[in-house]
């Protein structure tokens, strides 16, 4: 399930600009025969998981830390925060099987919320999102930017029921949810520096691969961190327009580490024109951009023309050695001798002294 709320992230536009943090609450709300909690949320710095909520038993497990963070908040508080939106989705629940036409369907269902806010490189806050989604279909956001709150939504309520829930959420917006937020955020920088600092340069590999249409350029970034980063395609130098490239999905490695790939698709005509083709990559951990280039070449690849080689060396040895042998049989070992002589002679060996080759052989 870890796996599937980072992909969930991860699927996101990137909130975050360089250089400033993010602090992120996922919950989940299910109904159904399922092995999890009705209600859980996770909390994320960043990318990084520091906090479980389990719901049924109202506990809190800390994430890929053993130090004591129990000073980063204040759990009575977040409890709080916890039963609002409990409550929060056995309202909607209703609200949003009606809406939607899910009432007689079988089976689990989910609810999920997500909400995040940013701290500034200077430290000051930066915008708060909550976004609210039903069987992975977002239902209704709200934004909190400069004191300023925008909302959209697809739920069919009357107005004044979406009256009443927009005055309530702002409410708690403004004076409970945002100042909690930032405080717990600011506590996490601090308590997970070294997680959220460390940088990891990227393994780039640029390959081609022949395709039934012609071939197939992939540039492949992996193992770097954090996951911000650039990464083009050029083609003779200039860079390939973004419609001919697919891939440049983010995703994640099991070590914590992220991988990016992108494809470029070349016709068989495309490829006689013998273009050369760069990857090129820009990442904090890098101090300059990393460029990688392919040339193609339709010639005989290098390894295919050395497996050529050796498979007909050893077809002329096994020849050789069979001659050899059949001749020996019959006692012709004037004539074997030539062969030998001739054979050595053929492959630019050293002509083996007739002592050593044939006075031995009985």
């Amino acid at each position: 399930m870890d796996k599937l709320l980072v992909l969930f992230l991860l699927s996101l536009p990137s909130a975050a600009p360089k250089g400033s943090h993010s602090f992120w609450l996922l919950a989940t709300y299910m109904r159904g025969q399922t092995p999890f909690p009705q209600f859980s949320y996770i909390l994320m710095l960043d990318d990084v998981r520091v906090l479980y909520y389990n719901g049924d038993t109202r506990t809190f497990i800390r994430r890929g830390n053993t130090t004591d963070e129990n000073h980063v908040f204040d759990s009575n508080v977040l409890l709080t925060i916890s039963d609002y939106i409990g409550s929060f989705f056995r309202g909607k629940w209703e609200i949003a099987t009606n809406s939607l036409n899910k009432t007689d369907v079988k089976g689990a269902l989910v609810l999920q919320r997500l909400v995040l806010c940013e701290m500034k490189d200077n430290g000051k806050p930066g915008q708060m999102i909550t976004r609210d989604a039903f069987e992975g279909f977002t239902t209704d956001e709200l934004r909190y930017i400069d004191n300023n709150f925008t909302y959209q939504g697809t739920l069919n309520v009357t107005a004044q029921v979406l009256k009443i829930h927009l005055e309530v959420s702002m409410w708690r917006h403004k004076h409970l949810y945002l100042p909690t937020c930032l405080k717990t955020l600011k506590g996490y920088t601090e308590t997970r520096k070294n997680q959220i600092s460390r940088k990891v340069k990227p393994k780039i590999r640029l390959f081609q691969k022949d395709q039934s249409f012609g071939s197939q350029v992939s540039c492949l970034a992996t193992g770097f961190y954090p996951r911000h980063i650039s990464l083009s395609m050029l083609r003779d130098g200039q860079p390939v327009s973004d419609h001919e490239i697919t891939g440049g999905d983010l995703l994640p490695n099991d070590d914590g580490t992220y991988q990016m790939r992108k494809i470029l698709r070349i016709s068989a005509a495309e490829q006689r024109k013998k273009h050369k083709y760069t990857c090129t990559a820009t990442h904090l951990s890098l101090d300059n951009k990393l460029d990688i280039s392919l040339e193609y070449d339709h010639g005989t690849p290098l390894k295919s023309m050395i497996i050529s080689v050796l498979t007909a060396l050893a077809l002329v040895l096994i020849l050789g050695a069979v001659a050899a042998v059949i001749l020996y049989r019959k006692g012709d070992r004037q004539h074997l001798k030539k062969v030998w002589t001739q054979y050595f002679d053929g492959i630019k060996l050293q002509k083996p002294s007739e002592e050593t080759s044939l006075n031995n052989v009985q």
